[in-house]
């Protein structure tokens, strides 16, 4: 739908039409710009001018050390009772969060609420352990994990209505060991979160189910709201980032059978910067994504979480992240979240997709 109407070759009343639909997107993003944006969420002791910053950023070929941390990453240790009292309670639901497993940088802000008291955690389904093993993430791997709990929808959802929350973002973790990858359970927890809250908005970040499309029309038609799936990286880079079972081609089809599949679902993805991508290949890939129909895209900065994953290559400027989020709308996305500490999960992003779809809602009824 939001392609149709972007197109450039309209005819005249068509072209009324695009007018209204952007003059509306322009004021819901200057909704956004009034709202919680990057600076809300992250450590009040940055610098006051980025740019001035003299460390070093990127490596040379051939070295090997380790990039210092520059000071627009750095984030304060997690604490208070809001951190405490939202972990305690997800252990005793025996649920996973991608901002634990993960290693988030944001996980501190996100759930002892921050600035605006809201607490949000993104619940990572199907466990805690991956079928597959990608060098840029930190979360467990086996070729067998434990079996899938079969309380977890409804402890999802349980947990989900006591937060209180407008927006949820569920994600898991990849399950090849099962038929269909574990769809059926992800959008068993969605329709059980919607028969608590059907106000709700949520977002689900997905893995590829092997690019199925069976798989994926189960989570396109369960009811959410967003349906997500990261490129996370180039394509020249893909085969040494992510799992071999992971192929840029087949997030690319994945992303558009969900929309084939469901229209009316808005879709994002996620580019993580700093491995070794040129200006080109980003820009390529963010082509690549609005080709495939993606509504909305994130890009951040990738962080080594331990030792043994890939060293970051480089350090992103802040003022670099800025150049592509004006890139975004140059291109045509609905939405583009750009900067160091933006994730897949970004509460400002969250913030303009709940604005977008209360206003498509509000056209229905």
């Amino acid at each position: 739908m939001f392609r149709n109407t972007l197109r450039v070759n309209l005819i005249a009343r068509g072209q009324v039409k695009r007018c209204k639909h952007t003059s509306k997107l322009d004021a819901i993003r200057e909704k956004l710009r009034e709202g919680p944006g990057l600076a809300d969420f992250i450590s009040e002791d940055r610098p006051a001018n980025w740019d001035d910053y003299e460390g070093k950023l990127k490596r040379e070929k051939g070295e090997v050390e380790r990039l210092r941390l520059p000071p627009w990453l750095k984030t304060s240790i997690p604490t208070g009772s809001k951190f405490s009292a939202l972990k305690e309670q997800l252990r005793g639901l025996k649920l996973s969060t991608v901002c634990e497993e993960a290693r988030c940088p944001n996980i501190g802000n996100c759930w002892s609420g921050g600035k605006h008291g809201t607490s949000t955690a993104t619940i990572m389904l199907m466990g805690d352990t991956c079928t597959r093993g990608c060098m840029f993430c930190s979360v467990k791997t086996s070729r067998a994990p434990p079996p899938l709990d079969p309380d977890e929808p409804r402890n999802t959802a349980y947990a989900v209505g006591q937060w209180g929350l407008g927006y949820i973002v569920l994600t898991s973790v990849d399950r090849d060991d099962l038929p269909d990858g574990g769809s059926s359970h992800f959008a068993e927890t969605v329709r059980e979160i919607k028969r608590q809250n059907s106000e709700i908005l949520v977002e689900c970040l997905v893995p590829d189910f092997r690019g199925n499309r069976e798989s994926i029309a189960t989570i396109a038609n369960c009811g959410l709201d967003v349906f997500a799936h990261n490129i996370e990286t180039v394509e020249r880079l893909t085969p040494f980032v992510r799992d071999r079972r992971a192929g840029y081609r087949q997030t690319l089809k994945v992303l558009e059978t969900a929309k084939e599949v469901n229209p009316e679902l808005v879709t994002k993805s996620s580019i993580m910067l700093g491995l070794g991508e040129t200006d080109e290949q980003v820009e390529q890939t963010m082509k690549d994504l609005r080709s495939a129909g993606v509504d909305c895209v994130t890009l951040g900065q990738y962080m080594q979480p331990t030792k043994r994953h890939l060293k970051v290559f480089e350090y992103v400027t802040p003022a670099k992240f800025q150049q592509w989020e004006s890139r975004g709308a140059q291109l045509g996305f609905l939405y583009t979240a750009s900067g160091p500490l933006v994730r897949s999960s970004y509460r400002a992003g969250e913030f303009f997709i709940t604005s977008l779809l209360k206003d498509r809602k509000a056209k229905t009824n």
